[in-house]
């Protein structure tokens, strides 16, 4: 397990099926295998306020860990097509 519980992660793609976007951030709430002997993660998106938006599992391959140069934005969910 490459990440640890409850720490925050940035999505690498886009789940458009979700409305999320790569460079969106969630949480880490469960550890899974995912196949091709490669970690899974079960993610928590949160919207500006703190509620529960998405639940989505991930190949490890698929999200990163947040970086000291980055800052956070806000964008409307409405806005994804």
């Amino acid at each position: 397990m490459k990440f640890k519980l409850f720490k925050e992660v940035v999505l690498l793609t886009d789940i458009p099926e979700k409305k999320l976007k790569k460079g969106d951030v969630a949480t880490i709430v469960d550890y899974h295998p995912a196949g091709d002997n490669e970690a899974g993660y079960t993610l928590e998106v949160f919207n500006a306020l703190g509620d529960t938006i998405a639940i989505v599992t991930l190949p490890e391959s698929e999200i990163e860990p947040l970086k000291g140069n980055e800052v956070f934005s806000v964008r409307s969910l409405e806005s994804v097509k």
